[in-house]
């Protein structure tokens, strides 16, 4: 099996798939779980992501661009998922988990702190900010992603960061 920097044009279908998988699904899933707050529907979207790109592979024009087609397509079931949720906040509950290391419990405090801090933003700031800083994807590729221009990525994601800040000064 080829490798993941290898031309995608040129695969089947099948082989494509599975390197793009084995190359691209862990971080779409934490892209959909950072922007859903929770990981089964993560897991359903980027599933769903994938099976939509298998079922139109041989319509794909440049199949080399297959890895953006999948990213757009994970945020875009992302804003379906939270539509059809109605809000984020009814999302993952806040369980702690029993940690006898003080170290742990403050690591996941401040998990929390930073997800539900981002959960407060306006979607399209928390799009920009989760392709950002976690996917990290150029400006342009986030445009390419979301739709908009490159200005308005700036714009979003300065906004983001400075509702973000007040918030965030307490996890240093």
């Amino acid at each position: 099996m080829d490798v993941p920097g290898d031309a995608p044009a040129r695969w089947d279908r099948d082989t494509a798939l599975t390197v793009l998988y084995t190359a691209h699904h862990r971080s779409l899933v934490r892209i959909a779980g950072l922007l859903l707050r929770d990981v089964d529907a993560a897991e359903d979207v980027v599933q769903d992501a994938f099976v939509g790109l298998y079922r139109r592979w041989y319509r794909l024009r440049d199949p080399d661009k297959a890895a953006a087609y999948l990213r757009q397509a994970t945020v875009n079931g992302a804003r379906s998922a939270l539509r059809r949720r109605g809000t984020a906040r009814r999302a993952l509950p806040r369980l702690l988990p029993t940690a006898t290391d003080p170290d742990v419990a403050a690591q996941v405090t401040a998990r929390h702190t930073v997800t539900d801090a981002l959960a407060r933003l306006p979607e399209r700031q928390r799009e920009v900010l989760v392709l950002r800083y976690y996917a990290d994807l150029s400006e342009a590729q986030i445009a390419d992603t979301l739709g908009i221009s490159r200005g308005a990525v700036k714009t979003h994601a300065s906004r983001g960061l400075a509702a973000l800040r007040p918030s965030l000064e307490l996890v240093r």
